[in-house]
């Protein structure tokens, strides 16, 4: 008989015996399933484990400890998994570091040069991908001080003079933030472009704008595609102001209470390019003033990573709106090819994915503010360990926003509008509801002397007569089912005697846009000068 569907369920194999099993047995069971199909580990290319280790490297804080931690506690405390990407910043500022030491006569010149030789040494071992990260040194920092030592002897022990990892650590990322914030700000750029590009193809097309997701009045669609370019200027603003204050140079602070040491934190602000130009085109030096501060608040993090959801949710916005508009419920949209993705099952499937996950790497990046803010909120003041876990959500939402940006560019680029589609489906909703009712707005001369009252009577409410006018124009048009442009004179006058001939001036879509004047406005005129400054703005020609 051949199988069906009820058939084909698994089996246990013959070999083995079907015994029912005590909760003990179960465990034991379920143990040796697990030897006999140990887990995969997760790829590396040069991170090495200290349970590789014969024995185990004392560590560079250890003096005062006569045994070392356990392998649980090593694996649960590490950071090299994800802050060795600070590398480039961590040398960059143990140079700078270096250099004022030799500077304030802590260290010789001979032993800054040799120090700066092996760091850059360490710096070219890394990106060939030849330096080995080892999890038994715990972060960043200690991988490069041990390999440095490792690497030049005595000079790399003086290094840490006047210097703690508390200070180092919030140095590297800043450092890390603010070239972060300047990629950002990049992409954004080139989604304003390729956003203003995109209109400047479609400059008289109108399309139905919504609230509520119902239709309500006629724009054009440059007007809505620059909505989007003005969200993204604010958000590149909030970034810019976010980097004014990541912009300041915290080593020196050492764990809390700074120094004893003649540093000069002012030199290490400046090599580091902790600095803004002035009104008289010097540079002003930034650094923290208080070294409690500097080493334990991580508000700069936090405002980068709310500047970020900000972005994340406007993005997300977008997304959504060109989804539904992709769809053939609408189809205004079709995405080419090349940023569309198909079903496994269903062939004839085009799915607009890359803006779907737009939509959904959004929600990473407010998790990830929503993660640095309850882990800040209950730590008292000074560093706290806790703060080691503020890279993860950090490095993830930057990953994210650059990666939402550089997708929303592409398929901004890759898109194009179904005019036809768009102008067949404009009839309906009544768009040019509201340019009626200014209409009737400006008519209130005949409607005084229609309802024969006074004009001081009717201050203050002229616009919500004509909207009860308006109204029952339209109960009258879904009667009659047709548009208000195609009801008649006698009909409109029905409604009210106001209306005259030169109502069809202000009906139908196109007469609508047109009637639009305020500044900032869907009018043609003003979309225009408004994509024409985008232009400018953006330098983009012609």
């Amino acid at each position: 008989m051949a199988a069906t569907s009820q058939s084909l369920i698994f089996r246990t194999p013959a070999s083995v015996p079907c015994v029912r099993l005590t909760p003990s047995a179960h465990r034991v069971a379920l143990r040796a399933r697990r030897a006999a199909f140990p887990a995969v580990a997760a790829a590396s290319t040069s991170m090495a484990s200290s349970e590789s280790e014969e024995k185990k490297e004392a560590k560079l804080w250890g003096g005062r400890f006569e045994e070392g931690v356990t392998d649980a506690v090593e694996r649960f405390t590490e950071s090299i998994s994800y802050d060795w990407q600070l590398y480039k910043y961590d040398i960059m500022g143990s140079k700078a570091h270096a250099t004022m030491l030799a500077a304030q006569g802590l260290i010789t010149t001979g032993d800054r040069d040799i120090i700066v030789e092996g760091l850059d040494q360490i710096k070219r071992l890394i990106q060939e991908g030849k330096f080995e990260w080892r999890k038994d040194r715990e972060d960043v920092h200690m991988n490069i001080e041990a390999a440095l030592i490792e690497r030049v002897g005595e000079p790399a022990k003086k290094l840490h003079t006047a210097r703690s990892r508390n200070d180092q650590i919030v140095t590297d990322l800043r450092l890390w933030c603010r070239d972060s914030i300047d990629k950002i700000l990049i992409r954004i750029k080139q989604l304003q472009v390729a956003l203003v590009m995109l209109a400047s193809k479609y400059v008289d097309l109108i399309v139905p704008g919504y609230t509520h997701l119902q239709r309500a009045q006629p724009v054009l669609l440059p007007h809505l595609l620059l909505s989007y370019v003005e969200q993204l200027e604010r958000d590149a603003g909030r970034l810019v102001n976010c980097r004014e204050r990541v912009n300041f140079c915290p080593l020196g602070a050492c764990a809390l209470a700074g120094t004893g040491l003649p540093i000069d934190r002012f030199k290490t602000a400046k090599d580091l390019k902790f600095t803004a130009p002035m009104k008289n085109r010097q540079l002003q030096v930034h650094f923290s003033t208080y070294s409690i501060d500097a080493v334990s608040d991580r508000d700069f993090v936090l405002e980068f990573l709310a500047a970020n959801s900000i972005a994340a949710v406007h993005l997300s916005r977008i997304g959504e709106e060109w989804v539904l508009w992709a769809s053939e419920e609408f189809g205004f949209l079709t995405p080419s090819d090349s940023v569309s993705t198909g079903s496994s099952i269903m062939p004839q499937k085009k799915n607009p994915d890359p803006m779907e996950l737009v939509r959904g790497k959004s929600a990473r990046v407010v998790g990830d503010l929503m993660t640095v803010l309850v882990l800040c909120k209950g730590l008292p003041q000074a560093y706290n360990r806790d703060l080691q876990e503020d890279k993860e959500p950090l490095f993830d939402s930057v990953k994210a926003i650059l990666g939402m940006l550089e997708v929303c560019t592409e398929f901004a680029q890759n898109i194009s509008f179904n005019s036809k589609r768009i102008q067949s489906s404009l009839p309906a909703g009544y768009l040019d509801a509201t340019t009626l009712a200014d209409y009737l707005v400006k008519k209130w001369d005949t409607i005084i002397v229609a309802y024969n009252v006074s004009l001081s009577a009717l201050q203050g409410v002229p616009f919500r007569t004509s909207h009860e006018i308006v109204g029952r124009s339209v109960a009258l048009c879904t009667t009659k089912n047709c548009q208000l442009g195609e009801l008649k004179l006698d009909d409109l006058k029905a409604v009210h005697p106001v209306f005259e001939s030169d109502v069809y001036e202000y009906l139908g879509v196109e007469n609508a846009v047109n009637k639009f004047i305020s500044y900032g406005s869907t009018g043609s005129e003003q979309v225009k000068e408004q994509l024409e400054d985008w232009r400018i703005q953006l330098g983009i020609s012609s």
